[in-house]
């Protein structure tokens, strides 16, 4: 479990971080384990760099890729439309909105 992870989710507070190639910004909804064992974050993504050109929306991150995570001074006062507390792609939960 990432602890800080569980505490911008608990506080909703925006995170910052490094992920494949860039920096982002991210709404965390759901933090658990994925099926392959992995930790995951599962977060709304409002704004930064994005390889598919959709800087904006619903993405799944591997916390074990992330870099220079942080958390800002914005928070977000409820879950987006389309988030999902029982993710399918998580096997145990950690955190969740």
């Amino acid at each position: 479990m990432h602890p800080l992870v569980c505490q911008a989710v608990q506080q909703r507070k925006v995170m910052r971080f490094h992920y494949d190639g860039g920096t982002r910004d991210i709404e965390p909804h759901i933090h658990g384990i994925g099926k392959d064992g992995g930790e995951l974050l599962r977060g709304y993504q409002v704004s930064g760099f994005s390889r598919s050109g959709h800087a904006e929306g619903w993405k799944i991150f591997k916390l074990d890729e992330v870099r220079a995570m942080a958390l800002t001074d914005r928070v977000f006062a409820s879950p987006r439309i389309g988030y999902e507390p029982d993710d399918p792609t998580m096997s145990s939960i950690h955190c969740r909105l």
